[in-house]
């Protein structure tokens, strides 16, 4: 085609006009393939003319895979083949169209460059223009950039379509003879197409925008949208009457049309009608004249477009929105709702589920304020608080029930009720005013109307519509019921929460959260995520949505759910005012016993009716409480954690934990006669009580939570500044006020009745602590005022567990008592009868009476109890006796059966006793098994009750004389017969408990009271490192590790025996080192550790075929057995170097150690680690040069070849510690010395090495290796003349022979 000449004018205006239509039709296929079965006329025309265009030859060449003949295909053709064939006569239509388009542009490049006129050349667009080239340029390549994905290309293509087509239309408009433009176009634009005052280029854009809108592809849709509108909106010569029938013409949905072609089709024409409404056209027609038909027919065909399909109606009413926002109140009540079928869709919308037909009325009552009946949509007359009402939303629930055909987006209709049901004016004068206006207590405010009416127009819509339709429906209802619940919580004020949040909604979550399988799990998590961001700040929010959780649930919302967000929610308040609310509504609930659930499940029962006061001892079990017993026994567990997590000032943290002390003391401590209202005109204040006698189990939690609440204030107030006020931010000083004003009220009595001994214990515990609280206050800041506080919450804790175990503590009471007259010997702490004080030279010593009352107190003890114990213990523990510490030591050490074989002779033994120090001598296994395993932590004993009566057990042991003793004796301080009276009275308790409950009970009880005691060493390990009484506790806690039968069945305590070891002895930074410590002591620990790290693995003889499991469970403790032996020398190696004690005094430990080395050389029983050797020697070098000699000597007489190779490696380690110690003048000479007198049997090693290699390769080269190494240490200490001159003839021989090099070197 480039070969031709330039043709004429007329000629280049064909062919370009026919270059635009194939364009045309390329863009049609690329573009929009939906756009094609529309205008079947102009279809059959482009077929008849590319038919014509196609070379006869494309043809042939690509149909002869498909038929035999270039003729086309046969009328024999089944159907299958003929599809064939009209795909390929489609492809080739296609390239020859593509190669024509190319072709015509290369043509015109060509003709632009040889023509010397002013015509312009539109190789990239359409040209309109005449012979005279009068219409500017039109580009076409605009429309591609409509349909791009960024939306600034869009805008940008957008803004250059209607620059360029204005352009052409005022052009157009100028022109004196329109008829000759018009006859020069070859453009699709037709003559009936309404558009005749357009010029041509614009009635193909406005064609092309409007096809283009039923595209799917990519942003086609929006782009051409935006095209169209912006096109309208600014060139006044489209008529809006065309406009309507083009769209109706060219989006035709036909019969024989497909699914997705006939919605690309209705969307197509939904996005014309949203640009129409968009561009102000329908505004200017009503202006221009307020009769026309048009907005009618536009408001028609959208109803009649929305009733064809359900995904359009949301749209389609969001387009007649748009609409009316741009008409005045006239247009819309004679044009736009007098349309045809615009008041049968409103009366129709309630019986079929119509939430846009509802949208649309809400809209257009709310902008307008019209006097319409919009069927049953819309109350008559209209007013809010009539559409909220429970008729009224009855009758629309079917219209929002179906909103749910748009998931998982939220229908539109939901954000328009919610607005008007949370009006933003309600909204902020709640949070301006920052109270709650509706709270607990709401009968008795004053609230203004718009707050009523607000809150009883949402609680309709809570339980008509969300309750009622949509949590009572399908799952996506539930989800949109979420949905709902989400978008009231940033408009929702605080006091409303217990109304969204209701007994079913919160039922609702629990069902789902309870199974993680469940379809609306993550609809459930999702909603909590966003209900806690949402009171993330305020506390207000959080109080009323834990307690709405709580209510609903009876407390049990973390429970089933398996979650922690109630507990979560609880741990994050940031305000004084926050807690106090909470505390509030939690005594609220409480007392309110008949509002502890809406709708109670049928298992809710009231309070125990058989329950009275004072009637029952033990301890009522909490799974025999109904749903309202465990949400108030939830209610009393949350008291003390309200302030546990608190990041306030101590006064604020001291006034809310006020609070809630008040309501445990008066729920847990007393009971009124009179009523359930008492004021206490002291104290200013009014407390009640509930209607129905609180079960036992209810006022037992009520005082161990007491307990906890001043545990927790008493670790919280770190260490102790005495402050001279009333209470001094002191709550058990607070705490004893509180119970004195309370007893002294005559209507008030303690819930409990006290027995006679209980009574004058408690009254004994409350003057004590009152005159330990002026001592206190007097002592200033010294240690003496740490030990009064101490023992003043010891004292209150006591109180509180005589009123929880009657008839249990009285004589722990009255020692402690004395104890405390005793340690601060004020006459007026209290005047003692006399019966109370042994008197005489046998008194017992203060500290044992101490120690015994504390022991005696901690097996039934509670939690917080054992805590106030560990303070008193942590204060006075640096005065603790030997006597009292080996009471301790006992209970750590006790077996709850005695090991079999026992020899009761031999107790007294020396030499049995150290052979048995660490259980060395394995007791026999019976081949039952073992009773079960012990409970996991010391908290759970609140159910022991006679485990070891300490009490009883320690008043009959007498006092040792304290006369001078052997450490490690277990009977220091006590006779035979002494002994076994104690060992005697534990038996038959243990026997009688054992009767009672099982052995396994028995067993547990001991095991939870030797933790107990473990926690007071481990105090005072802590706080007497370098005291020699710790190689006792040392002692006595390896022994009863070591012994299978004190830790049999506890793992728990052999780990925390193990770490009080490893943590508060091995690794403390102090340790015993004084003139106390002597070597005596510490050379039989020395021995006996040493014997226990060479000790064998030995297998267990009960079982023949023992499980892999108990194999490594025997063997893990074989292995730690030995890490505490090793560790246990290196300590005493430590206490021993710290000493310096004389060369002399250290040969019996040298001995000791060789004694030991004797063993591990000649018997195969010795399985001591040759690596804990080596390091032995590394860290103390003293016992390496004394056993130098020896070693030498083992390295050629030991049994084993395997032996012998470990003595080199041992003695080559003592030779490294000396080389390292070499820089040191003093030491050097030391070292050199022990060489040059050990040279000689050096020599005779060397030679006898040498002489008798070993048969292994392996060992011989650790025999190279060693004798490379001792002739370098020769050379560093000028050793090696000697040595050469010592070594034998035979030697030199051996050595030239076997060691080559390495001996030559030597002699060189």
């Amino acid at each position: 085609m480039g070969s031709k000449k330039r043709e004429s004018s007329s000629m280049k205006e064909s062919v370009v006009e026919e270059l635009g239509q194939l364009k045309k039709d390329i863009d049609s296929v690329v573009e929009d393939a939906a756009a094609k079965p529309l205008i079947k006329r102009m279809k059959k025309e482009k077929k008849k003319t590319d038919t014509e265009m196609i070379p006869d030859s494309d043809i042939q060449n690509h149909t002869n895979g498909v038929s035999t003949s270039s003729n086309g295909p046969k009328a024999s053709l089944n159907s299958m083949e003929r599809r064939k064939h009209r795909k390929v006569l489609a492809k080739v239509k296609i390239g020859a169209n593509t190669k024509k388009i190319e072709a015509a542009a290369e043509k015109m490049d060509i003709d632009s460059k040889d023509d010397s006129s002013n015509e312009n050349n539109e190789s990239a667009g359409t040209s309109n223009s005449s012979s005279g080239g009068v219409l500017p340029e039109f580009h076409i390549g605009v429309f591609k950039n409509l349909a791009a994905a960024d939306v600034s290309v869009r805008e940008a293509a957008a803004i250059s379509l209607v620059k360029e087509l204005r352009a052409v239309q005022k052009a157009y408009e100028k022109l004196a003879n329109k008829d000759e433009v018009e006859d020069k176009s070859k453009l699709e634009a037709e003559k009936d197409d309404g558009l005749n005052n357009c010029a041509p280029s614009l009635r193909y854009a406005v064609r092309r925008l409007i096809r283009g809108l039923s595209s799917s592809r990519e942003c086609a849709r929006q782009g051409f949208a935006l095209g169209l509108a912006s096109l309208l909106s600014t060139v006044t010569s489209i008529k809006l009457e065309s406009l309507l029938k083009l769209i109706v013409s060219l989006l035709e949905v036909t019969s024989n049309m497909k699914g997705q072609e006939a919605k690309d089709c209705l969307l197509g024409r939904l996005f014309a009608y949203g640009a129409l409404a968009r561009s102000e056209k329908l505004a200017e027609e009503w202006k221009s004249d307020n009769t026309t038909p048009l907005i009618k027919e536009f408001t028609s065909c959208l109803i009649a477009l929305a009733a064809k399909k359900r995904y359009l109606q949301e749209s389609a009413v969001a387009t007649i929105l748009e609409m009316i926002e741009k008409l005045p109140i006239e247009a819309v009540s004679n044009h736009v709702l007098e349309a045809p079928g615009f008041k049968e869709w409103f009366e129709g919308a309630t019986e079929v589920g119509n939430p846009d037909a509802l949208l649309l009325a809400l809209k257009m009552q709310e902008k307008f304020n019209l006097d319409y009946k919009f069927g049953k949509l819309l109350p008559s007359p209209y007013s809010k608080n009539a559409f909220f009402s429970a008729d009224h939303l009855s009758q629309i629930a079917s219209c929002l029930k179906e909103s749910t055909f748009c998931q998982p987006r939220v229908h539109s209709i939901w954000p328009v009720l919610i607005n008007n049901l949370l009006p933003d004016a309600v909204q902020d004068a709640d949070s301006a005013s920052g109270q709650i206006s509706i709270k607990k207590h709401k009968k008795s405010r004053k609230v203004n109307s718009a707050e009523e009416d607000m809150e009883r127009n949402l609680r309709c819509f809570s339980e008509v519509t969300v309750e009622g339709s949509l949590l009572t429906s399908s799952h996506d209802r539930k989800k949109l019921a979420f949905d709902v619940l989400q978008l009231l919580l940033p408009k929702l004020p605080a006091s409303c929460v217990s109304v969204v949040l209701s007994y079913k909604i919160v039922q609702c979550l629990m069902d789902i959260l309870s199974t993680k399988d469940s379809w609306l799990y993550k609809v459930a998590q999702h909603f909590l995520k966003e209900l806690s961001e949402w009171l993330a700040n305020d506390d207000d929010r959080r109080v009323e949505v834990i307690v709405a959780l709580q209510k609903h649930s009876n407390g049990k919302f973390d429970c089933i759910t398996r979650s922690k967000t109630v507990k979560d929610l609880m741990s994050d308040f940031k305000t004084k005012k926050g807690c106090l609310d909470f505390i509030k509504n939690l005594v609220t609930m409480f007392l309110d016993e008949g509002q502890s659930s809406e709708e109670p499940s049928d298992q809710s029962q009231t309070t125990d009716d058989n329950s009275e006061i004072g009637s029952i001892e033990d301890k009522d079990a909490l799974v025999t409480l109904g749903t309202s017993e465990f949400l108030k026994s939830w209610i009393i567990e949350s008291l003390p954690s309200v302030s546990k997590h608190l990041k306030l000032d101590k006064d604020a943290q001291f006034h809310v934990q006020k609070e809630a002390l008040k309501f445990l003391a008066v729920q847990g401590l007393f009971s009124s006669s009179l009523g359930t209202e008492v004021t206490s005109f002291e104290l200013g204040e009014m407390f009640k009580w509930p209607k129905s006698a609180i079960p036992n189990a209810l006022r037992q939690m009520c005082i161990e939570q007491l307990q906890q609440l001043l545990a927790n204030a008493q670790k919280g107030e770190g260490p102790h500044a005495v402050v001279s006020g009333v209470e001094a931010n002191d709550l058990g000083l607070y705490f004893m006020r509180f119970l004195g004003i309370l007893r002294n009220i005559p209507s008030v009595s303690l819930s409990r009745a006290l027995e006679a001994d209980d009574e004058k214990a408690f009254k004994k515990i409350q003057a004590t602590e009152s005159q330990l609280s002026k001592e206190e206050r007097n002592s200033g800041l010294s240690t003496d005022a740490n030990k009064l506080h101490a023992l003043r919450y010891l004292l209150i804790q006591l109180l509180l567990q005589i009123m929880l175990r009657p008839g249990e503590f009285f004589e722990a009471a009255s020692e402690l008592v004395i104890c405390c007259k005793k340690t601060f010997g004020s006459s007026d702490i209290l005047e003692s009868s006399g019966e109370d004080e042994p008197d005489g030279d046998d008194a017992p010593a203060l500290m044992d009476v101490l120690v015994d009352t504390m022991l005696s107190m901690l097996p039934q003890s509670t939690a917080p109890m054992r805590s106030a114990i560990e303070q008193v213990f942590k204060y006075f523990c640096d005065e603790i006796t030997d006597d009292g510490l080996l009471r301790m030591l006992r209970v750590i050490k006790k077996d709850l059966k005695p090991a079999r074989h026992h020899n009761m002779d031999s107790e007294d033994d020396e030499d049995d006793a150290e052979d048995d120090l660490l259980g060395l001598e394995e007791a026999k296994e019976s081949d039952e098994e073992e009773t079960g395993e012990t409970a996991d932590s010391d908290e759970q004993t609140d159910d022991s009750e006679a485990v070891i009566r300490v009490d009883a057990v320690t008043a009959q042991l007498p006092v040792a004389d304290g006369d001078g003793s052997d450490d490690d004796s277990d009977d220091e301080g006590m006779n035979d017969d002494e002994m076994f009276r104690m060992d005697s009275k534990l038996a038959e308790i243990f026997r009688e408990k054992k009767n009672q409950a099982g052995g396994e009970t028995a067993h547990s009880q001991l095991v939870l009271f030797k933790l107990r005691v473990l926690s007071l060493l481990e105090i005072y390990l802590h706080q007497n490192p370098g005291k020699p009484q710790v190689l006792k506790v040392f002692s006595n806690l390896a022994q009863t590790f070591a012994n299978p039968q004190t830790t049999e069945g506890s793992e728990q305590l052999s780990q925390r025996i193990w770490g009080i070891i490893q943590k508060k002895i091995f690794k403390a930074k102090e340790y015993p080192r004084d003139e106390s410590v002597e070597l005596p002591v510490l050379e039989p620990l020395l021995e006996k550790y040493l014997k226990l790290a060479a000790k064998p693995f030995k297998r267990k003889k009960s079982a023949a075929n023992p499980s892999k499991k108990k194999q490594s469970a025997s063997w893990n403790r074989h292995k730690m057995l030995n890490s505490l032996a090793q560790s246990s020398i290196f300590w005493i190696l430590k206490i021993i170097d710290s000493r310096n004690f004389p060369q002399t005094e250290l040969q019996k430990v040298c001995d000791i150690f060789q004694n030991a080395l004797v063993t591990y050389f000649d018997s195969k029983k010795s399985q001591m680690k040759c690596e804990f050797l080596k390091e032995t020697f590394k860290r103390r070098p003293w016992i390496g040069r004394h056993l130098f000699g020896f070693l030498l000597e083992k390295c050629g007489s030991a049994k084993s070849q395997f032996r012998q190779v470990e003595a080199l490696d041992l003695v080559t380690e003592i030779l490294k510690s000396q080389l390292s110690s070499a820089a040191d003048i003093s030491s050097a000479d030391v070292s050199k010395k022990m060489l040059k007198t050990h040279l000689p049997k050096l020599c005779h090693l060397i030679k006898h090495l040498v002489s008798n290699m070993p048969e292994k390769q392996t060992r011989r080269a650790d025999v190279r290796k060693f004798c490379g190494k001792v002739f370098q240490i020769l050379k560093t200490f000028e050793l090696d003349a000697s040595f050469l001159k010592s070594l034998e003839p035979e030697g030199h021989t051996a050595c030239e022979s076997q060691l080559g090099e390495v001996f030559l070197a030597l002699k060189k």
